[in-house]
């Protein structure tokens, strides 16, 4: 339509200019014209002329408007052109839902905001320690910790925002132990009047691509049945932060009160997803307590997405000690029963040293799991952390059928 005005523009001015050339009776400006109107050129090469000089200007013009359109969102490092392909591609990358809580949920949503645009956290509300605690108990609102690092790492701006979003006041401030980010959900939450508008709010601020959402928004608490070696009976410790400082063997997990209801948004979201990710984190206190909302754990088995548990790379104290692959997923079978998941992803990369204390979580080598894929997941820095840039390509390259076993 633009090139069609233009055309239509030219022959109007083309026919104005013809008339006043041939009409015009003055004899000081005939010369002037025959030099403006190139007449000294044959015919062939005046057109030839004239369509370049035009193309060029066209051009020129509709690249400087699409520049000055776009340039509040240019980043430094990357051209124009490879923006536009970049956000195409992940304008149309698959829709995907992680779930999870803590480090390792932030890990893989920095890796998958590179694959797709469609991406949905569902995070775990039942944190009752730290900032999160601090805020949950004086002002009665859903923890905001793992929301807080979830929106961060979705930033597009990670760089300054999202680094704002993360600070933490020192000790020697009234705010001492609060993270910025905290305290900007929790304000937002009184000025919208809703916590989960206020979440929404701040993905806005952060400019992030996707959702994040909170399993419920039920005011729940996390308890455990925990195993002391030097005890026959079993320990009820409530509280999340309390179950890895009990240093005992976690039997079993439970939410109080027993079925909340799910935050709806998370149940369209499962049901239209194609990949359903659960992991890396805390197995009892961040992975397990989202599919103890009955209509999540429902909801996934109604799904026709792939589903995928990434096993935890090295064993945490307090909750996994001694744990191999084989007991993260009887842990979690334990919980929401058989077949929920189609594939564990787990780590086959053992060759960098561990910290003190902490194990790798390996598989026997004389046992034999079904669904289990094995890849190189290891930050080479951390190794007892998962890479971002690995874990979604593994998770990628399962869901578009380049790897992994038959499913």
């Amino acid at each position: 339509m633009v090139l069609l005005g233009v055309t239509l523009i030219g022959i109007g001015i083309a026919y104005y200019l013809l008339d006043f050339y041939r009409t015009s009776s003055s004899a000081e400006l005939l010369p002037v014209l025959d030099v403006a109107s190139l007449r000294f050129f044959p015919r062939p090469v005046r057109i030839i002329i004239f369509l370049a000089t035009g193309f060029l200007m066209v051009t020129w013009g509709v690249w400087e408007v699409n520049k000055a359109l776009v340039n509040p969102f240019l980043r430094k490092d990357k051209k124009l052109v490879d923006q536009i392909v970049d956000f195409r591609r992940k304008q149309q990358g698959s829709k995907v839902v992680v779930m999870g809580g803590g480090h390792g949920m932030a890990t893989l949503l920095r890796g998958l905001k590179e694959q797709t645009h469609h991406l949905t956290a569902v995070v775990t509300v039942a944190d009752d320690g730290g900032s999160s605690g601090r805020l949950r108990r004086d002002m009665g609102i859903l923890p905001p910790g793992d929301i807080r690092n979830c929106l961060a790492a979705l930033s597009n701006d990670e760089a300054l925002l999202a680094q704002l979003f993360q600070y933490r006041f020192n000790d020697t401030s009234g705010l001492g132990g609060h993270s910025f980010g905290n305290l900007f959900i929790s304000a937002l939450v009184d000025v919208t009047g809703s916590f989960e508008q206020a979440v929404e709010e701040s993905g806005s601020v952060l400019s992030v691509h996707g959702k994040v959402l909170p399993a419920t928004l039920e005011h729940v608490t996390l308890v455990a049945d925990v195993q002391y070696p030097e005890m026959i009976q079993q320990v009820r410790v409530f509280g999340e932060s309390r179950i890895p400082q009990k240093m005992g063997r976690v039997r079993r997990v439970y939410l109080e009160p027993n079925h909340p209801a799910a935050y709806p948004p998370v149940i369209n979201t499962i049901l239209n997803a194609d990949l359903i990710v659960v992991g890396p984190g805390s197995l009892y206190t961040s992975l397990i307590p989202n599919l103890l909302v009955p209509d999540i754990l429902a909801a996934m088995k109604a799904s026709k997405a792939l589903k995928i548990f990434v096993v935890n790379i090295a064993t945490q104290e307090g909750e996994t000690a001694g744990y191999g692959v084989a007991e993260h997923i009887q842990a979690l079978q334990d919980h929401i029963g058989k077949g929920v998941f189609d594939l564990f992803l787990c780590n086959n990369n053992f060759q960098p040293l561990l910290p003190n204390g902490v194990q790798w979580v390996s598989m026997p080598r004389d046992t034999i799991l079904r669904n289990v894929y094995n890849a190189d997941l290891v930050k080479e820095d951390q190794p007892w952390r998962h890479d971002s840039n690995k874990l979604a390509t593994a998770l990628m390259n399962v869901l578009d059928e380049k790897t992994g076993p038959l499913l």
